[in-house]
């Protein structure tokens, strides 16, 4: 396992192991950086240790408005983007709406949100959940409207019904493209989550991080931000993983092995 992990990273390691040295010899003996805003290594490590808990506590924090919202948007989106890829009028109807609201930055709406929802934490599962919504229903949309001619007509030519038809045709064959607004509604969910929490939640990895950068306690950031790097890397390798195993039909070739 770790000889076939190492055989395909053996240079994301060997330029992690370089840019480690270089953090160490930069911060322990030369005065370039001040040891305040740029502690060393092997400081940053004793605070990672020393906050795992705290940490960890973050990350359920964080998961509980992260999860609920992708899920939602994950049920929505494919729905609605099914939907209108299959509705020619009604897509052609909203479309100039789905345009307008989607490229809107997600910041215009969180006061809105603050103001209509009863909660912080209801407030921030909002903005998550546009967040994820709108890569996901536009891929959804993409997918169904490229399916190929030849399933429609292999699709006619056996008799299935609508639910078969959405099932065993349209959704894998737009599976690519669902799969693809799936991963980019991930990361911006991501991203949204740590700024939101940065500035409006009392837990959470996001939280972690400015609670320590208000008291100047920078091993303690560096230390959040690695391991809110460790967690998104977990999270986006697994879903690779996954999205391969799906696509397996296509000949994916994806980094994930």
């Amino acid at each position: 396992m770790m000889k076939k992990f190492f055989s395909i990273y053996i240079y994301t390691t060997i330029i992690t192991i370089a840019l480690l040295a270089l953090w160490f010899y930069i911060t322990n003996f030369t005065g370039w950086l001040s040891p305040i805003i740029f502690p060393s290594p092997e400081i940053v490590v004793m605070a990672f240790f020393k906050a795992l808990i705290e940490l960890f506590q973050g990350f359920v924090s964080s998961m509980k408005l992260l999860v609920p919202s992708f899920v939602l948007a994950l049920i929505l989106g494919i729905g609605g983007g099914l939907f209108f890829g299959l509705h020619p009028k009604s897509r052609k109807i909203l479309t100039p709406f789905f345009n307008a609201f989607s490229p809107l930055p997600l910041t215009l709406f969180i006061p809105y949100a603050i103001a209509l929802l009863p909660t912080f934490e209801l407030a921030s599962i909002f903005i998550l959940f546009l967040a994820a919504f709108w890569p996901i229903f536009l891929g959804t949309i993409q997918g169904v409207l490229l399916v190929d001619n030849h399933f429609w007509d292999n699709a006619k030519t056996i008799g299935l019904q609508q639910k078969d038809l959405i099932l065993k045709v349209i959704i894998p064959a737009s599976s690519p493209f669902i799969l693809s607004g799936t991963g980019t509604a991930l990361n911006l969910s991501f991203l949204i989550l740590m700024t939101a929490e940065m500035f409006g939640a009392k837990s959470g990895m996001g939280y972690f991080i400015q609670f320590y950068t208000d008291f100047t306690q920078y091993d303690y950031v560096l230390a959040g931000l690695i391991f809110n790097s460790i967690v998104i890397l977990l999270v986006m390798f697994t879903f690779e993983k996954i999205k391969k195993r799906i696509l397996f039909w296509t000949n994916l070739k994806n980094e994930a092995n």
